[in-house]
């Protein structure tokens, strides 16, 4: 067994990314097992052998045969995507998700045999059997392949490959919706593994750490050890369906009061606070690890429990709360400008601002002084644009919304999980990254364990953005 494996993996595509290697051998060992000849498609599949594929598609959908010779039939084709080329995979997608779409000719039917029916019988019928068309033959499919070894994985890599397609391919949205909502069926915050990560964890689960830091990059493994300190805490939640890939890193520093300033808290020259003393725990980092995961709720109350864990260690923590960015503060604020948007600016900040640039237009003269990302280097600049910025995006959080929630997704998440937005921090985070995402502002969004139940209700159901009087008082 040991040499076929060796020798199918040379076979496969150097191009292949996305799909785990260990869902790759899993599959192999079962396409071993089944029986199969090997996939005779080019790994480009071209226009030729699409027909092909097609073929193997309605193969697996056939329910004459019995569910050995299907399932065969599905390894058959999970090993097809697998030996596929980045080309060759967007080809699979296409096809999949155009030539296995809901039926419009017999979904008309059913609507008419719906509004044919004279009695409660024929109705429900033709009710049960107009839902029924509703679903596109490549859901049953889908279904299918996460029966595969690791299909779940399986399906979570196919969906990271599908993702950056969907801009040049709009109906691929609907097969990444499908996947999505399998996806979902097997997340909740009960199904999740809470574990603390130290130095003594395995290397592969702290080179994810590295890896996957998505807010404040780990730059060496001194800076790694210095995350892992003792006044430190890296928590991951695992989920039963990939117990050794964690899904959700959290980070957490134990401090005196409430920082307001990133580069401070991560510097590894800081010296390290005794944690029986810390007063505050401060989450100053949330990654989640899995593209192929984006946009599924991984269940409320993550922070929460990472909250209470904390509480049972160290009973002198009093606060909990994070140090924030707002990722899309910028990129809704310089469009806002550009298209005419009020810049809530008093009549003594438009003469200060129309006094560096050439425009008689105080928010177009705005974006001009933020184009220059490096407008915060100019101290008496930067003086000057604190409180027209802080209110801007104060309104910003406050109330620009998506679905009755909050527009930026930072905000969305904390204020689901049952936090306020607490305080705004001016030249908090100067960084590259920092100004051009949030011109440097961040955010404590703080987290009291008696009241996070009601505000998540109040968000979920309300939408009631939760804030200090102090945020508020901002937009005066």
């Amino acid at each position: 067994m040991k040499k076929r494996t060796k020798k199918l993996n040379l076979d496969i595509d150097p191009s292949i990314a996305g799909v785990s290697r260990r869902t790759v051998e899993k599959i192999m060992n079962a396409w071993y097992e089944s029986g199969n000849a090997p996939p005779k498609l080019d790994p480009d599949l071209p226009e030729k052998d699409r027909e092909l594929l097609i073929r193997q598609m309605s193969d697996c959908l056939d329910e004459a045969v019995g569910d050995i010779s299907r399932l065969a039939r599905v390894v058959h084709l999970g090993m097809i995507y697998i030996n596929l080329t980045e080309e060759g995979k967007k080809n699979f997608l296409v096809t999949l998700a155009t030539r296995f779409d809901v039926d419009n000719v017999l979904l008309e039917e059913k609507i008419k045999n719906m509004r044919l029916a004279d009695n409660d019988e024929d109705r429900i019928r033709a009710e049960l059997e107009f839902r029924e068309v509703l679903i596109p033959p490549r859901v049953k499919l889908l279904r299918q392949l996460i029966t595969l070894p690791d299909g779940f994985i399986f399906l979570k890599d196919m969906r990271k490959d599908l993702l950056p397609l969907i801009s040049t391919y709009p109906r691929l949205k609907k097969l990444d919706d499908d996947i999505k909502n399998l996806l979902a069926t097997y997340f909740d915050i009960n199904l999740l593994d809470l574990q603390e990560i130290d130095w003594n964890t395995p290397a592969a689960t702290l080179e994810k750490l590295m890896q996957y830091e998505a807010v404040h990059e780990i730059s060496s493994w001194d800076d790694l050890k210095h995350r892992l300190h003792t006044d430190r805490r890296v928590f991951a939640f695992f989920h039963y369906r990939m117990p050794n890939d964690p899904l959700i890193f959290v980070e957490v520093a134990l401090v005196n009061g409430m920082p307001d300033n990133i580069q401070k808290l991560i510097d590894v020259n800081t010296e390290p606070v005794d944690p029986a003393t810390a007063d505050t725990a401060i989450f100053y980092s949330i990654s989640n690890t899995q593209m192929g995961l984006t946009g599924i709720s991984f269940g409320n109350f993550l922070i929460k429990q990472v909250v209470k864990k904390l509480s049972s260690e160290l009973p002198n923590l009093k606060s909990f709360a994070t140090l924030s960015p707002i990722p899309r503060f910028m990129s809704w604020l310089m469009p806002y400008l550009r298209e005419g948007g009020d810049p809530l600016l008093s009549r003594s900040e438009i003469n200060r601002i129309l006094e560096y640039v050439h425009t008689e237009n105080p928010g177009l003269g705005l974006e001009e002084l933020l184009e220059d990302g490096h407008w915060h280097e100019e101290k008496e600049l930067a003086e000057m644009l604190k409180r027209p910025l802080m209110r801007l995006c104060a309104h910003y959080l406050i109330n620009i919304k998506r679905d009755l929630k909050a527009y930026d997704p930072v905000a969305h998440f904390h204020l689901s999980n049952g936090a306020r937005i607490l305080n705004m921090h001016w030249m908090a985070d100067t960084t590259e990254k920092g100004i051009a995402q949030s011109a440097g502002i961040m955010l404590n969004y703080d987290y009291e364990l008696k009241k996070i139940v009601r505000n998540h209700e109040r968000y979920l159901t309300d939408h009631k953005i939760n804030v200090s009087k102090r945020v508020r008082g901002w937009l005066k």
